[in-house]
């Protein structure tokens, strides 16, 4: 208890530098939260058709990597699949591109999702926000996602429009289909999606296939694979993985956020370190006191460290208070993510490793102080 009110006096005796070195830690972290949490948003949506079926093995084209650019395939393949030990359904499901056109003029690239009636499965229990997946079944019925209103001019709920040329209306609105791309999301039955997309009736993107048991899927997945030709079957992690690996190979996003990331660690790093090493040498004769009357370099060590801590355990609660902000404010304009507890306590770790790789340099010079050199004139 004596070290930490003794770090307390040394970090209020220069309150300037005390100040810089906690912003330094604040700004650090603040960044590479951001950062991560946008990269989140962003792989999310890449695998967002994966991500909200993660209960089916996926089967698609045998070439297909990417969720995102799924080659049609046979139909009559679903009665194959369902013929198998442990597979209970193979839900056809239908992703196809649209242009909308809404009244005021605007329009906007879209997918259109079809799903089989009546279990619909593809669509994500409680995606929908006003409305209901059986409100899709009238003819001409889609749905758009809330987060799009205002991009769209903000259209109400039963409002007429085009899907490349053939007019729907707005007959359930979800909240949160967000695909990578910035492309919308509009889901509708299967025989509408293929109707607006212009998919023949003997060709599907895919196959949700049910299976009997969790602890059969991959049983389920490794028997397509080796005697179904022309398709290949996927567990949902895998498919999701590999729809990630495949876009950040294609886009640069990866090393785009990485270097910003990279950065902001190196900006704590460099600020931390120099304020403290500063706050080190203009408090010398303090600590050459300490040692003159028999202070260690242990408990030296010690006392700076303590302050490190400080810093970090203050600077982290204001940054993750920060972040928190940014994120229920982008929120608002449908970003959305959130951090489970190992990438927060990863965030709390990443703020220590900053606050006393910072300290290291002070260490090093106060270990190296003669006591006596304080009194010399």
């Amino acid at each position: 208890m004596q070290l930490l009110f003794t770090a307390l006096k040394f970090m209020r005796f220069d309150k300037p530098k005390s100040i810089g070195a906690l912003f330094g830690v604040i700004i650090s972290i603040f960044l590479i939260g951001q950062q991560t949490g946008i990269f989140t948003f962003l792989t999310n949506a890449m695998c967002y058709y994966v991500r909200v079926n993660d209960g089916y093995v996926w089967v698609t084209d045998n070439k297909t990597e990417n969720v995102n650019a799924l080659a049609p395939i046979d139909v009559r393949l679903g009665y194959e699949i369902e013929s198998l030990p442990h597979v209970a359904n193979a839900h056809q499901l239908v992703i196809s591109a649209g242009a909308a056109r809404f009244n005021d003029g605007t329009s906007a690239g879209m997918s259109v999702v079809g799903v089989e009636l009546p279990e619909f499965n593809g669509i994500q229990d409680g995606i929908m926000f006003d409305g209901e997946a059986a409100d899709l079944i009238p003819d001409g019925a889609v749905s758009v996602d809330f987060f799009d209103f205002k991009a769209l001019g903000k259209p109400e709920k039963g409002n007429y429009f085009e899907i490349n040329g053939k007019q729907v209306y707005i007959a359930a609105v979800t909240k949160g289909a967000r695909s990578f791309g910035g492309g919308l999301i509009s889901y509708t039955t299967i025989a509408r999606a293929r109707f607006l997309g212009n998919v023949p009736v003997n060709k599907t993107s895919a196959f949700l296939v049910k299976v009997d048991q969790d602890k059969n899927m991959q049983e389920v997945v490794n028997y397509i694979n080796a005697n179904i030709p022309g398709v290949k079957a996927w567990m949902p992690k895998e498919f999701k993985n590999q729809t990630i690996l495949t876009v950040l190979k294609s886009s640069g996003i990866a090393f785009s956020f990485g270097t910003l990331i990279i950065f902001a660690l190196i900006s704590g790093f460099i600020i931390i370190g120099l304020t403290l090493y500063s706050a080190a040498i203009d408090r010398i004769k303090d600590y050459g006191t300490l040692k003159a009357i028999g202070a260690t370099n242990g408990y030296i060590r010690k006392l700076i460290l303590m302050q490190a801590m400080l810093y970090a355990i203050v600077g982290f609660m204001i940054g993750y208070a920060l972040i928190e902000g940014f994120r229920n404010g982008i929120a608002n304009a449908g970003t959305l993510f959130s951090f489970p507890t190992v990438v927060k306590f990863a965030f709390f770790v990443i703020t220590a490793v900053i606050s006393i790789s910072g300290t290291l340099f002070a260490i090093r010079r106060i270990a190296k102080l003669e006591p006596a050199s304080v009194f010399r004139t």
